[in-house]
């Protein structure tokens, strides 16, 4: 699809025979599309500028846009282009055919070691990308990640993603995924990604977070304590390296 990469193309929904839904989201819905010309599939997520507007996320639309544009690696999902009309706003996306990890992880409930570990260094490769220019995603997690037809991950959903500073205190994320300065409403920087990739790889290999309760008083708790219980399948190897992650 190489006239997406050309800064004088306009985009128009006419460009693109628009399919079946691939997912829903809190501003609008994303689709299976093809490029009329070209024949090439993408995902176009399509927003409401309404909906942006009411929620306060232009912005947080404009640096997704920004910063997921520029970011070239084989597992960080493509952003293509963009355009717009007088209600929505469209985003040109990579289609990962296999769609959501966290389908894949809900189905078979946890990962075996060596899917657990090709993952993680997938993610890891991705993550090292992004902090190397200075991008802090903050919002890693199965729902997050995408998975392509050869079946690499895409990491996706930069909407939550920020340039990196000296200091940050924005508190954003999921819950279960937060790192423990961020509850403290401490300065941080990409390391809120690492431990991310902790709390990910613990729900590979158990199925669910680390800090996971019904309460949410306790799971900040648990998270501020670091408090992780291991069940007992879970390996030396592996406890060592979300430990590690986890406290840095």
């Amino acid at each position: 699809m190489s006239k997406t990469t050309a800064p004088e193309m306009v985009w128009k929904l006419s460009d693109f025979e628009i399919g079946r839904a691939l997912g829903k989201g809190k501003f609008g819905n994303v689709y299976l599309a093809r490029e009329v010309k070209s024949k090439y599939v993408v995902a176009l997520k399509v927003m409401f500028k309404a909906d942006l507007t009411k929620h306060k996320a232009v912005h947080q639309l404009k640096r997704e846009i920004e910063i997921q544009s520029h970011l070239r690696h084989p597992n960080i999902l493509r952003l293509f282009g963009y355009f717009y009309d007088d209600n929505r706003v469209y985003l040109i996306l990579e289609y990962a055919k296999e769609g959501e990890l966290y389908d894949k992880l809900r189905k078979m409930h946890a990962f075996d070691n060596q899917t657990a570990a090709n993952y993680i260094y997938q993610i890891i490769d991705a993550l090292e990308c992004c902090h190397s220019r200075k991008v802090i995603h903050r919002d890693i997690k199965p729902e997050n990640i995408l998975i392509g037809a050869n079946g690499d991950l895409k990491i996706a959903d930069f909407g939550w993603c920020v340039h990196s500073p000296s200091s940050r205190e924005t508190v954003c994320g999921t819950l279960d995924y937060l790192a423990p300065e961020m509850i403290l409403r401490q300065p941080y920087n990409e390391k809120v990604d690492l431990w991310c990739l902790g709390v990910l790889t613990y729900e590979f290999l158990v199925g669910k977070p680390p800090f996971e309760h019904k309460d949410q008083l306790v799971t900040y708790k648990r998270i501020v304590n670091v408090d992780v219980q291991y069940p007992n399948e879970v390996n030396d190897l592996a406890r060592s390296f979300i430990n590690g992650v986890s406290l840095l």
